[in-house]
């Protein structure tokens, strides 16, 4: 099979601009795809739905098959893979116990007016400008003031550090070129000799902050280890912020390409919060999720092999028509059902910082269109050409 006849290739021209079509064709033809490259790819929503909440693995060290395979051997992320996102019970229990003591739904919504106040600010910078690109000056400082501001940081390069998640979010999809699993392997390296410096500082200078909490917090007498605290640091970063990023800008740009919704969301703020969960459907911030088999596992009558890795797309399953209906390529932010979306994932690995996401996407999407009546599309948009967590690089705006 050609790279031109491939199923599902990520690589393709175009794909990251707008993977849809290759998507709906999956579904047509494939939805229970077993790719050339050794992994397994599932499409329709039903079976994405169940997999999710399965007694499988994510945890990389049960992959015995495939590329991804081998692209786990190249990239050496091994401290990194202590987060929960990369563990299985009962691993993943203690872990997610301890995190979710600090990560509470009453810490977040505490947040919402410091997330207003820096919408606000940005938003005042773009008009004085009169035009921006909201990538820049919105979507991508937000989130990581947040979660930076939650996490206590302190003094380092920032911007270092925003570069550093930025690759390592890579290693979260199919990578071929073997300049960039290298590129991904030194990230990684330096992130934790990063986040290694900053647990020493931050134990010399506690504070009232996530980073504290999370160096203290106990289950059944047990703490994180400096590995594990590495780990989840790093995850909180790239989770909490490189998809969120992706939340407010998508978002944006199917509001600027649905005229009549963005009108409609103007006219009833009171569907601001549903509004999030169709943005989140429409567009997913995390277009697949995996999951690992520990042991054959059949789906429609095909059997997947033990120590499989499968992609679960759920950008995919987010537009099947099966579920969604014949308008599940369309916008409409008042779809009485959007939030059973599986962007978020599902089962135990539900994602823990939903609750903020939403926060942060509603805020930043409400006060942007009602402050600006005549907010427009300045120019092309260009995708970041990230195969799962993809948005744009740049959207620029006029106001």
């Amino acid at each position: 099979m050609t790279a031109t006849d491939m199923l599902f290739n990520p690589f393709a021209p175009g794909f990251t601009d707008d993977p849809y079509p290759t998507y709906r064709r999956m579904r047509e033809v494939d939805p229970v795809h077993e790719h050339p490259l050794g992994f397994w790819v599932l499409s329709a929503y039903d079976d994405i739905a169940a997999l999710l909440r399965a007694r499988l693995s994510v945890d990389d060290r049960m992959v015995t098959r495939g590329h991804i395979r081998e692209q786990m051997d190249q990239v050496d992320l091994d401290v990194l893979n202590q987060s929960m996102i990369h563990r299985d019970p009962p691993d993943h229990t203690r872990l997610r116990s301890l995190v979710s003591k600090v990560f509470t739904s009453r810490s977040v919504a505490a947040l919402e007016g410091e997330i207003t106040r820096l919408v606000d600010a940005a938003l005042d910078r773009i008009a004085e400008a009169g035009q921006a690109d909201l990538v820049d000056t919105l979507a991508f400082p937000l989130p990581f003031a947040v979660i930076s501001k939650m996490l206590g940081m302190p003094p380092t390069d920032h911007a270092r550090v925003r570069e550093l998640t930025g690759v390592l979010t890579l290693s979260l999809q199919v990578v071929t070129d073997p300049v960039v699993l290298r590129k991904v392997a030194d990230a990684g390296r330096e992130m934790t000799e990063l986040t290694r410096e900053l647990i020493a500082w931050k134990r010399a200078n506690p504070a009232d902050d996530l980073f504290t909490a999370l160096i203290a917090a106990e289950h059944d007498g047990d703490k994180l280890s400096d590995d594990e605290l590495i780990a989840q640091i790093a995850m909180l970063y790239i989770a909490g912020h490189e998809t969120t990023v992706n939340l407010i800008s998508n978002s944006t740009v199917a509001l600027l390409r649905n005229p009549d919704q963005l009108a409609l969301l103007r006219a009833r703020p009171d569907l601001s919060g549903n509004a999030i969960e169709e943005f989140l459907r429409y567009d997913s911030p995390v277009q697949q999720s995996k999951r690992i088999t520990l042991a054959p596992h059949t789906i429609r009558g095909r059997t997947i092999p033990a120590g499989t890795f499968v992609f679960a797309c759920l950008a995919s399953a987010n537009r099947d028509t099966h579920f969604w209906g014949p308008d599940a390529d369309r916008l409409r932010i008042a779809r009485p059902n959007a939030r059973n979306h599986v962007s978020f994932g599902a089962g135990p690995h539900h994602c823990l910082g939903a609750a903020l996401a939403r926060l942060e996407g509603r805020v930043a999407i409400q006060r942007l269109v009602h402050r600006f009546p005549d907010l427009t599309q300045a120019g092309e948009v260009t995708w970041n050409g990230h195969i799962n967590l993809r948005g744009p690089a740049k959207l620029p705006i006029a106001v």
